[in-house]
């Protein structure tokens, strides 16, 4: 966890520069484990956000505005009855563990002054918020930890405030660094460095450790037994640095971006250990750089849930679909006998005269093939033989009519499959949650999704993805299946071009021409982004078909996105997203 002591040290003292002396105007619960303190000065206001998330505690500014419940949970209430215009007059750190004490003077019901402090724990999925009274005794906690629990501390109202265990690791800010180094050295000596740090040193994370070990050893893997004295001298030193930059909360606010400019991690130090592999991009404030982190962090985890809640359904109704039409082939093979069983009738029905009531079977000739072979017909003894005859000839129409059904059938069965395939394709290229709420909304309207009870107003449509190409042309892109039909059908001239990807699901592109000849080179970027926004864009040479909007049609009755083409012509591209 990158939020270790030491970062949250630099939090403590930007709370500190900003707000001490801040009345707490307003408390909100946003949600289960979130609280946002209004606080305000003479001059300015602040939102001050404590997360006890599991996977996202931390304490910070935020800019963002809550979005409350309409009955504010109990914790919140009473927050709110005890601190609704205290002021913040201290923020206390205990050496460097992952928690801050927030100490308010506020007025209780007396007219008193007291002093209450709220405690943000950022311990992972131990991470809470309790409020302490001026005793030191717990007023109430988001997380009541109970006996049943744990009997090592429990968090209940009206029990003393206790520390959370001590890990009997060293505090760098009361600790000469050579005893970290002797520390260190007595660590088991096949252990690699950066962990060897990590289990001596109080309140630095993993990034902060490895990063040492980077610089000891030079961007080397170093165990503690091969330690070179070169490596301990300068491992030494970038000890004594990192000390005195946490004493003096010295550090900068780092962010690091991965692949795709995905937040990776963070620290208060510049991660030089990743090289090339990453982006190092520093904040003006280490709020501004946790809001950053954390808000693009939760909201792939919200994607991630709603998206493995569409693609559940969307899977299990392919899966459904895909062994609806290998059952309607199997039973279709069998209607290829039809003929036969016509033949069989015009043999019986020629030959009645040597038929006999009661026969099980006959052989006769059959004169539809020049050698006249015989075959052999089976019978039903307890019908005449104009009714055996009939039988076949009632089998045979039935056979028809069933090959004419299920042909149909696997045809709107396979036209269902293709339009999945292309909201499967549409899923993996949302980022955002108006994105997803479109495509549920899209599949509500198709039927393949339950609409909630009651009354709902429908999601605003978002607008296509739009891009400028060589010869300053516009490109549109749809995001989804009803963004495609209204792009190419409404929005889109009849003059402009209409771009997609050959028999591979993707976006719907437009080249708006605005009534000028469009240029070979737009016309080959448009292909290119039709490419990059279909289930192609990782592949070479991918086709790319392309024709006036007057030339593409939507059949009667065709689901969303799906359109007929004429008159086109096909280029092969290789997409670059990052172009």
């Amino acid at each position: 966890m990158a939020l270790d002591g030491a970062f949250l040290k630099h939090i403590s003292r930007e709370l500190e520069q900003a707000a001490l002396g801040a009345r707490v105007e307003k408390i909100y619960q946003p949600n289960r484990e979130e609280m946002v303190f209004l606080l305000r000065t003479r001059t300015e206001q602040f939102k001050l956000l404590i997360s006890a998330r599991a996977n996202s505690a931390r304490i910070h500014f935020t800019t963002s505005v809550p979005e409350n419940p309409k009955q504010p949970p109990m914790l919140c209430m009473l927050l709110r009855k005890r601190l609704s215009g205290a002021r913040l007059v201290q923020i206390r750190q205990p050496q460097l563990e992952r928690l801050l004490c927030l100490d308010f003077d506020a007025i209780n019901e007396l007219g008193d002054m007291v002093r209450l402090t709220v405690v943000s724990e950022i311990m992972g999925r131990y991470s809470n918020i309790i409020l302490v009274d001026e005793n030191g005794k717990i007023v109430d906690a988001l997380k009541r930890v109970d006996a049943e629990m744990t009997s090592e501390r429990l968090v209940l109202p009206g029990m003393p405030y206790e520390l959370p265990p001590a890990q009997g690791k060293l505090c760098l800010l009361e600790t000469e660094p050579q005893q970290i180094m002797d520390a260190l050295l007595a660590q088991p000596k096949d252990m690699e460095l950066s962990k060897g740090l990590l289990s001596v040193l109080q309140g630095v994370s993993p990034i902060v450790c490895r990063e040492l070990q980077h610089q000891a050893g030079r961007g080397d893997t170093v165990l503690i037994r091969q330690m070179t004295d070169a490596q301990k001298e300068r491992l030494l030193f970038f000890i004594t640095r990192l000390k005195e930059k946490i004493t003096d909360a010295a550090g900068k606010p780092f962010l690091v971006l991965g692949f795709e400019k995905k937040p990776l991690d963070f620290s208060f130090l510049r991660p030089e250990q990743y090289g090339t592999s990453a982006v190092v991009r520093e904040h003006e404030t280490f709020s501004q750089l946790l809001e950053a982190f954390y808000e693009e962090r939760d909201r792939v985890d919200r994607m991630r849930v709603r998206e493995q809640d569409l693609l559940k359904h969307l899977t299990t109704l392919s899966d459904r679909l895909s062994r609806k039409i290998n059952a309607q082939r199997a039973e279709l093979a069998q209607c290829a006998e039809r003929d036969q069983l016509r033949i069989c009738g015009d043999l019986l029905n020629a030959n009645l005269y040597q038929m006999e009531p009661g026969m099980s079977s006959i052989e006769l000739e059959n004169y539809y093939e020049e050698s006249l072979p015989k075959l052999r017909i089976r019978l039903d003894p307890r019908l005449t033989p104009s009714q055996n005859a009939q039988k076949y000839y009632k089998e045979y129409r039935k056979a028809r009519t069933a090959e004419e059904k299920l042909t149909e059938q696997i045809q709107q069965a396979q036209q269902e499959l293709e339009y999945l395939d292309t909201v499967f394709e549409e899923l993996s290229r949302a980022v955002t949650e108006q994105d997803l709420m479109e495509i549920r909304q899209e599949l509500q309207e198709q039927g393949y999704v339950k609409s909630p009870r009651g009354k709902h107003k429908p999601a605003a449509a978002t607008a296509p993805l739009e891009f400028t190409v060589s010869g300053d042309f516009r490109v549109l892109v749809g995001r989804n299946n009803k963004q495609n039909d209204k792009l190419t059908l409404k929005v889109a001239n009849n003059n402009d071009l209409w771009f997609h990807t050959k028999e591979i699901p993707g976006s719907h592109t437009i080249l708006v021409t605005d009534g000028r000849e469009p240029t070979e080179a737009a016309i080959l970027d448009a292909a290119r982004l039709a490419a990059a926004h279909s289930r192609g864009k990782a592949s070479s040479q991918v086709p790319v078909d392309y024709a006036q909007v007057r030339n593409v049609h939507k059949p009667a009755g065709a689901k969303p996105g799906m359109v007929i083409y004429e008159k086109y012509h096909t280029l092969y591209v290789t997409p670059d997203s990052e172009e």
